[in-house]
């Protein structure tokens, strides 16, 4: 094929993919199944391989970039990036929406276009003659982080604005959030690599975005929503929620929930509708968003300087119940530190039933001095994980029973202590303790570490069991034989994780020393020491 007819081709591919991510992300109506269209993508990078000429920066193949970051450059937005003010109650709302019309004239009309507000992070979109060129996170307002290639792996976020004829240059502003089912799915992933679990989606969303490899970004599952807009040259738009529309026909998501209220009723009547229906939503949200809709309105309210005047956020109260506290247990982490955890009698709070709550460290137990037998309030505001807030003293029987930190690991039964009177952290310091071991290899073994697919909790468990793995060198040296003695393995599974095993041999140095777990070494300080020592064997030395 000559190259005329590669870039036809290519031409005709990225855009039929264009198509189908605006079908799929914006309009939630799919035209071809997922074969097909990774088809297409599959056609489009054998293209591009063909003629790396060819190859531009908005391709969808283009997406995800390999290596890892040094860190990010701060960037500033070309029109600040303010807070919302938040109200509380109907009456502080409606004390707003006067305030509003004290700054117009008295018999103009109001038009409130108003949102479910996203429990996410932040982000800010520079698309330049319909091409993305920055994507930054809101920072102070005035300055932000510059992780373009980390919202590039957004599927939801368009390489390129679907207009045939752009805006020579606009900002948009939204939210970049994870949904419920692929926060929690995160977090069963993270428990079995022995990781800390993230408290919430919104934390989850968060830590995704500032991550230095945008290869596991992009296994994250980030979504986004378009809902402001920033400086704009070669557009005009006379009311947000024309805005909305428009930037929707260019190929963004905007919140199909979206509503524009005539009045303040109205207004009332959304915040309590999603007040009380909001777990049918498939992300978390802790309120409602109202903004005044028309954008001449907008500029004669002006802002403070930390907030508009024409926009406000009503916060929804958080979700309370009490119930009984039925025993404190604790578990062993990768690095030995205890947690106590909450067991529970189940309840209903948010639309979810609750049976454990973390109680994190001894000194929280202390702080709330909480017994075994206590009448708790457990509160979930906007979190997936919910936390007990105090205990209701008041309904204390005196058959409670005092909770003692143990003075043995549960697990090994060798001692538990904190290392330095300053910590407050305990933690169990035999270190063969099998806990500490099992998690040790599910993160070593896990996506963001040396990746060895098949090597999960059942299977790491089911090889120190059997003795058969003591230490991360062990792995290197299973064979089939081993591996079929266990319970777990027919023949081809055998083979695929010694393939697994042996691929991870390829990793880079970064990955390597932050699967090694050591103590105050996460992704970013791993990545530091391996550019500075470049082999295991300087680091070693």
């Amino acid at each position: 094929m000559g190259i005329d007819k590669a870039k036809a081709e290519i031409k005709k591919l990225r855009e039929e993919i264009r198509h189908h991510d605006y079908c799929y992300y914006v309009l939630s109506q799919p035209e071809v199944s997922d074969r097909e269209y990774d088809g297409l993508m599959l056609r489009l990078k054998r293209l591009e391989e063909e003629f790396p000429v060819l190859i531009t920066l908005d391709s969808p193949t283009q997406r995800v970039s390999g290596g890892v970051q040094e860190g990010f450059k701060t960037v500033r937005h070309r029109q600040k990036m303010l807070s919302l003010d938040n109200v509380y109650s109907f009456p502080e709302l409606k004390d707003w929406a006067q305030r509003v019309r004290k700054g117009l004239s008295p018999d103009e009309a109001v038009e409130y276009a108003v949102e479910p507000k996203i429990d996410g992070l932040s982000a800010n979109l520079t698309y330049q003659d319909g091409v993305l060129t920055v994507g930054s996170t809101r920072g102070d307002g005035e300055t932000g982080e510059d992780v373009t290639v980390n919202l590039r792996t957004i599927r939801a976020v368009p390489l390129r604005l679907k207009s045939d004829n752009p805006p020579q240059l606009i900002e948009i502003r939204g939210e970049v959030y994870l949904g419920i089912e692929d926060f929690n799915q995160l977090n069963k992933e993270r428990q079995k690599q022995g990781e800390v679990l993230f408290a919430n989606p919104r934390n989850a969303a968060s830590g995704s975005l500032k991550l230095l490899d945008a290869r596991i970004t992009a296994g994250r599952k980030l979504n986004f929503f378009a809902h402001s807009l920033g400086e704009v040259d070669g557009a005009n738009f006379l009311s947000h929620w024309e805005f909305l529309t428009a930037m929707k026909k260019n190929g963004l998501r905007v919140n199909p929930e979206n509503k524009l209220c005539k009045n303040l009723n109205q207004v009332f009547k959304f915040c309590a509708l999603w007040e009380k229906t909001r777990r049918k939503l498939g992300y978390q949200i802790d309120g409602v968003v109202v903004k005044v809709n028309s954008l001449k309105q907008q500029d004669r309210l002006g802002a403070t300087l930390k907030s508009p005047r024409w926009a406000t956020a009503y916060k929804f109260p958080a979700h309370q119940v009490t119930t009984r506290l039925k025993d404190i247990i604790v578990s062993v982490g990768r690095t030995g530190v205890i947690t106590p955890v909450a067991d529970l009698e189940p309840v209903e709070c948010g639309g979810v039933t609750i049976s454990r709550a973390t109680l994190h460290n001894f000194d929280e137990v202390e702080r709330l001095g909480i017994k075994i037998g206590d009448r708790v309030v457990l509160e979930r505001a906007g979190e997936v994980i919910p936390k007990i807030i105090k205990v209701v003293e008041s309904v204390r029987s005196g058959r409670e029973k005092a909770f003692k930190i143990p003075k043995t690991c549960s697990v090994c039964a060798g001692p538990i202590m904190k290392e330095k009177e300053e910590e407050v952290a305990y933690r169990c310091i035999n270190p063969s303790c099998p806990a500490q071991l099992e998690k040790g290899l599910i993160h070593f073994a896990g996506r963001s570490c040396m990746d060895i697919e098949g090597m999960g909790e059942l299977v790491v468990r089911q090889l120190i069991e059997r003795g058969l793995v003591k230490d991360f060198a062990d792995i290197y040296y299973l064979g089939k034989g081993q591996l079929l003695t266990l319970e777990l393995f027919k023949e081809k599974k055998a083979e695929n994780l010694l393939t697994a095993v042996e691929k991870s041999k390829r990793q880079p140095l970064a990955r390597l020393v932050y699967a090694l777990g050591i103590r105050h070494v996460g992704e970013k300080a791993a990545y530091i020491l391996a550019k500075r020592f470049k082999t295991i064997e300087n680091l070693m030395a």
